[in-house]
């Protein structure tokens, strides 16, 4: 089942337990699926790769306006949008730890053959698309910066 179905089969239940947390959070993902699927040159069609990708941005908007509201002293509204962003992260896939992302890190390295800091963009193009869901932007650029920086 794709992550498109996963998520529309989620809704019912989430409308009956009433809970409105979880519903909002779905209708949400939901709403931005359907715009992707729709978008010019996609095809009508929503891989789980592209939908990975949309599930990270929400999580990511998600916990910035947390912390705007907090910084503004609204800490109902960012309880609110943490506990959304809860809901979607069910549905990344599992973070990778330091370690792991060393390894694979290492492993895009030596596939694309870079030996210095001046490879990073072109590793950091694989590795964004490999590591996407699975691990922040920020961390794959530091990982591949230190790991380039030894060679």
């Amino acid at each position: 089942m794709s992550l498109f179905d996963t998520v529309s089969e989620a809704i019912k239940p989430a409308m009956l337990a009433r809970d409105k947390v979880r519903l909002e959070a779905l209708r949400g993902i939901k709403k931005e699926f359907i715009e992707a699927r729709t978008a010019p040159g996609s095809g009508g069609e929503l891989s789980d790769e592209a939908a990975v990708k949309i599930l990270a941005k929400m999580v990511k908007q998600r916990r910035e306006s947390a912390q705007i509201y907090t910084e503004q002293g609204r800490p109902e509204l960012a309880e609110s949008e943490l506990a959304e962003a809860a809901v979607i992260e069910e549905y990344l896939p599992a973070r990778l730890s330091a370690d792991e992302l060393r390894a694979e890190v290492e492993a895009i390295i030596a596939a694309t053959g870079a030996s210095s800091p001046a490879d990073m963009g072109r590793v950091m193009g694989v590795a964004s698309k490999k590591l996407a869901g699975r691990a922040d932007g920020k961390d794959i650029a530091t990982m591949v910066r230190t790991l380039l920086a030894q060679k």
